[in-house]
């Protein structure tokens, strides 16, 4: 089965023809909400958004070992992470997509690992390639196929939230790698890999990352370019599960 996780501007998904809801129970907690089942064309899917229905749920207060553990508990085995990012590099300007294939990890004080606890055996995952290159192949075909212009490849960088980042946090950023900073990333694509579902991230620049943008002095959002970037995400996703 494949899972799709919305982000903060996904917190429903219109082209799943839904069946049914299920309220998970996890040993980590509760699930962000109740999960959404049904179809896109003859594809089983299953939903999750992120921050809950409502958007009530700050990226530092998510429970990702619950929602991930919830949605390997019901056999998905791939899972499309939609996220929302400010844009670093200079092609990833507001209403770009694109589908990184590294991230560096600046959160804190999150639960990171499954493997931690009184008696339980510490493990290292190999985390050297952090998204599914298979997955990512698909995704690439599928935005090929209905003719959207993403971003192959790119570093994103997870930041601690909710507040947005600085501008010398974006440029110390800049200067390790990255080239797209959010807030949601990790730990989730870490206890993905710790489950062994393939993972890969689908961003959606809905910003320019803080002093990347030199005309602006403060960080704006585009309701116009999020809405077109939301409908060629859908023309992606809709390519995929039909590919």
């Amino acid at each position: 089965m494949l899972a799709i996780i919305g982000g903060s501007r996904l917190s429903q998904l219109p082209i799943l023809q839904i069946t049914h809801r299920q309220i998970v129970r996890t040993p980590y907690g509760d699930p962000s909400c109740a999960l959404t089942f049904g179809q896109i064309g003859a594809q089983s899917v299953v939903f999750l958004a992120r921050h809950g229905y409502g958007n009530s749920i700050a990226p530092h207060e998510i429970n990702y070992r619950a929602n991930i553990w919830a949605l390997h508990s019901l056999g998905v085995r791939q899972v499309i992470a939609i996220a929302s990012v400010g844009g670093i590099r200079p092609d990833l300007a507001p209403g770009r997509l694109a589908l990184p294939d590294d991230l560096i990890d600046s959160s804190w004080g999150r639960k990171h690992t499954y493997h931690e606890g009184q008696g339980v055996a510490v493990q290292h995952v190999d985390f050297a390639q952090p998204y599914d290159s298979a997955l990512r192949l698909q995704l690439l075909a599928a935005a090929q196929q209905a003719g959207v212009d993403v971003a192959d490849g790119g570093v994103y960088a997870c930041t601690q939230g909710p507040r947005l980042e600085t501008a010398a946090e974006v440029r110390a950023l800049s200067r390790l790698g990255a080239d797209m900073v959010g807030m949601t990333g990790m730990p989730e694509a870490a206890l993905a890999r710790e489950m062994g579902l393939a993972y890969a991230s689908l961003c959606i620049a809905t910003r320019w990352a803080a002093g990347c943008d030199s005309a602006v002095k403060t960080v704006q959002f585009s309701e116009t370019l999020l809405k077109s970037a939301l409908d060629e995400l859908t023309g992606i996703l809709l390519a995929s599960v039909k590919g």
